[in-house]
């Protein structure tokens, strides 16, 4: 099987992949009552079952002073294995996940998120993480990704972890720089300085997605939920569209055709009001 959604680890983000990794390790060892390995690694293990249209993903959006979004994806094998190390139980090679395991899944990286965020608290301050699981992979380009091995590569499980753009310039941004004392530019050079920054972004690829409406629904009606059921949504026909950046509203804008595709004509930019 070959990785078709991985962007190499950088460095200002090791230590994130690090500290899921340890705190994941911390919280099944504690479930178990025995050390569970956990390690980092920039590329799919070999021998791993990972198929992007079964495997499982599950999203989080971290709110407060620190915004952004990441993603995880487990293969079907190490979703099973997870929920029952989760629960106590031991973990059948052949078992394929159900809704059950996947809801262990859900849990256990909760937990995890949950103290992953207090070290990340001393850093930006008030942080939140909620996270859910997801129908596909992100819509959102992975800026950065890397794999956890949890247990012996030949019958552990292994996770991805990807980060949003934003979560990666964060935490580039929190790391801490080597005290100087640099001459002081004249204005016309820290002009120019500033332009060949913003130059080196101009080539960066951005997902970004279009949001016609939302609405709240009860568990039991998405059970319900068949081909040719209808969903009312939150907004008129009339409303403008949101055209949202990592998951926050960049303009807004009217549906149009162009040759055969859907397109947005933008009124408005920057957040509504």
């Amino acid at each position: 099987m070959t990785d078709t959604g991985s962007a190499a680890a950088r460095p200002e983000t090791s230590d994130f992949f690090t500290l899921w990794a340890n705190t994941l390790s911390q919280v099944l060892g504690e479930i178990g009552g025995t050390p569970v390995a956990c390690a980092t690694l920039s590329d799919l293990p070999r021998g791993s079952d990972s198929d992007a249209a079964n495997d499982f993903w599950v999203s989080g959006a971290f709110s407060g002073a620190l915004r952004g979004e990441i993603a995880l994806r487990l293969p079907p094998a190490s979703t099973a294995l997870l929920a029952r190390l989760f629960v106590g139980e031991p973990a059948s090679p052949e078992e394929q996940p159900g809704p059950d395991s996947r809801e262990a899944v859900i849990e256990l990286l909760r937990q995890v998120g949950g103290l992953v965020v207090t070290p990340l608290r001393r850093d930006f301050g008030d942080v939140q993480l909620h996270m859910d699981s997801s129908s596909a992979a992100p819509s959102w380009p992975a800026s950065s990704a890397a794999w956890l091995q949890v247990g012996e590569a030949s019958a552990g499980a292994t996770i991805q972890l990807q980060l949003s753009a934003a979560v990666t310039a964060a935490l580039r941004g929190s790391k801490p720089e080597t005290p100087s004392v640099p001459a002081t530019p004249s204005p016309e050079k820290a002009v120019l300085n500033d332009a060949v920054k913003l130059d080196l972004l101009m080539d960066v690829e951005l997902g970004v997605t279009l949001r016609f409406g939302s609405r709240r629904m009860l568990l039991k009606d998405i059970l319900e939920l068949s081909p040719g059921s209808v969903i009312e949504l939150d907004r008129q026909v009339r409303d403008p569209v949101d055209m949202l950046l990592d998951g926050h509203v960049i303009a807004r804008g009217e549906i149009v055709v162009l040759d055969g595709n859907y397109g947005l004509q933008v009124t408005q930019v920057g957040p509504a009001e």
